[in-house]
């Protein structure tokens, strides 16, 4: 697995280390670290594969193939990442307890271990937050209700730290915060999903494939329709049984208009 820096990172560095937060800016990015590493060693536990952590300016962030994981897999992998950060808080509350002297040099660490905790609970996606509303919400709702809710969360979280930024003699972190939130509600939707998806380390934890009983004049759009981002697709021809694959279908797609028949 790689390990990558954002070139902004150190930039971000040297403006705190300006302005005399050298040793906060790396606590923080360290506790940054660990929370990913928790992603990591849970997506390696439930078979998935990650290529590589990013340390970027606002923290940091795993690359990791997980497509096709099941709801719970994902609100799992999700909630890694902040038990690892109360799991620090609850190891230096034990330390203090033991040896109280230990505080003085370990308050910025659990300052910061709770910050990450909090901020990454909150409902509002792609934080880990969100990630688990938007499995929960995607459990009872249409995905396009799911989608909009977050969007209205999105909107109403930016409002609270952009209302922090005024009360909090214009703390530029809120700022920044609200208009991270803010863009990622305004981000519009990936328009398809990805037709031949299947990877290397997907195969490897299995697939489910999902065999759909097609009328013989299907048309390429009506195929396209059937097709989702967890199973691998086979259409059948109830005229006279003939199968093709996904990869067929790609195929097919590259090939053809949308209004022209797929087993033609």
């Amino acid at each position: 697995m790689k390990f990558t820096v954002h070139p902004l990172f150190f930039a971000v560095i040297i403006f705190c280390a300006f302005f005399g937060g050298f040793p906060v800016s790396i606590i923080f990015a360290l506790t940054a670290l660990l929370h990913e590493c928790g992603h990591v060693f849970c997506a390696a536990r439930l078979g998935y594969e990650c290529s590589r952590i990013k340390l970027m300016p606002y923290g940091a962030a795993s690359v990791c193939d997980i497509d096709g994981i099941k709801w719970r897999d994902e609100v799992r992998l999700a909630l890694a990442g902040p038990a690892v950060n109360a799991a620090i808080c609850v190891a230096l509350a034990g330390l203090w307890w033991f040896f109280p002297a230990a505080y003085a040099f370990t308050d910025t660490i659990m300052y910061a271990s709770l910050a990450m905790l909090a901020v990454n609970l909150l409902p509002a996606y792609p934080l880990d937050g969100g990630r688990v509303a938007k499995c929960l919400l995607a459990r009872f709702f249409s995905p396009r209700t799911a989608e909009i809710v977050l969007r209205v969360v999105n909107v109403l979280v930016a409002a609270l730290f952009a209302a922090l930024f005024f009360l909090s003699s214009f703390n530029i972190t809120y700022l920044l915060f609200a208009l991270f939130l803010l863009a990622s509600a305004c981000e519009k939707s990936v328009p398809a999903v990805r037709i031949n998806y299947a990877s290397r380390a997907a195969l490897r934890r299995g697939m489910e494939v999902k065999t759909v009983l097609v009328e013989g004049d299907i048309t390429v759009k009506g195929a396209v329709r059937l097709l989702d981002d967890r199973r691998y697709l086979v259409l059948r021809s109830a005229a006279d049984g003939r199968e093709i694959s996904q990869d067929e279908l790609c195929e097919v797609i590259s090939q053809k208009g949308i209004y022209d028949r797929v087993f033609d």
